[in-house]
Parts: structure tokens; sequence; C-alpha cells
């Protein structure tokens, strides 16, 4: 993540992951906003240009290695692995494995084991789905 990934406004901060801005909660959005103003590592000590990545590494011009950071978060008592194990266990108990797939970038096959892990079932997401009620302010396409 670049620094650029995080936007500061007078309210909210938002994260750019993809097409869309993610606005974080607050607990989140403090960290977010402390550590894009005191980013620190080996490679901003005496850096000409500040460096572009939000966690910088120990060369200038990379970011900080998966590991390193994986040890730094441990050492603050978050698990990161744990978490991100629980976030796709969760989602595969809500939606389809076609969907879990398409939207994080995973092969089907993996998608549908997270499901089974999971006990999730597709159908309970097509109920919520179909029980939605229809916004009236959306309009069809014309041909014309």
């Amino acid at each position: 993540m670049t620094i650029e990934d995080i936007e500061v406004g007078a309210q909210e901060i938002r994260l750019h992951l993809g097409d869309a801005p993610v606005q974080l909660p607050k607990p989140v959005a403090e960290l977010a906003r402390v550590v894009a103003a005191n980013r620190k590592g080996h490679a901003t000590i005496g850096a000409l240009a500040p460096s572009p990545w939000l966690f910088p590494g120990g060369q200038p011009g990379r970011p900080i290695s998966t590991t390193q950071l994986t040890q730094r978060l441990n050492q603050l008592g978050i698990r990161p692995n744990q978490a991100c194990s629980t976030a796709l266990f969760q989602l595969a108990t809500e939606i389809p494995a076609a969907i879990l797939a398409r939207t994080l970038g995973i092969h089907t096959d993996v998608a549908v084991a997270w499901q089974r892990l999971s006990a999730g079932d597709w159908a309970t997401y097509a109920a919520e789905v179909s029980q939605r009620p229809v916004r009236t302010d959306q309009h069809p396409a014309s041909n014309t």
C-alpha cells in the first residue's frame, strides 16, 4: 500500500484498495491516520524524497516485507493470519462460493472448500437477496 491509498478527510478516512474507496470505522481510521503521519523505516532515514509506501522497508523505494510486517504486528498482539482466516470463514458462510472467488480473486475450488468448512449455504444468500426491497429510484437504461 502506498500513502496515496489512504484518503484523509475532515470527518472520515478512506482506504483505496480497488475501484471504490472503503470508509474505515473509527478505531481503524485513527490508526490509519497515525500510521500515515508517522511512517518509519530504515529507508526513510536521510532519504532525499519521502517514501511512497505506507510501510517503508529497509531498502529505498521498497515496502516492508510481509514477514517483517507480520512480526511487528505479532509483537503488538495482532495476529493477521488468524484475522484473515476468520474473515474468509465468515464470508464463506454468507455468500456463494462463485461470488467469493470472483470478489477475492481466488480459485473457485478454494472458495468451495472454505464454504464447506464454514458450513455456508448459498441458498440462504439467494433467499436473502430475493427478499430485499425493490428500489424505485433505479431507471432501466433506454435504447434511444
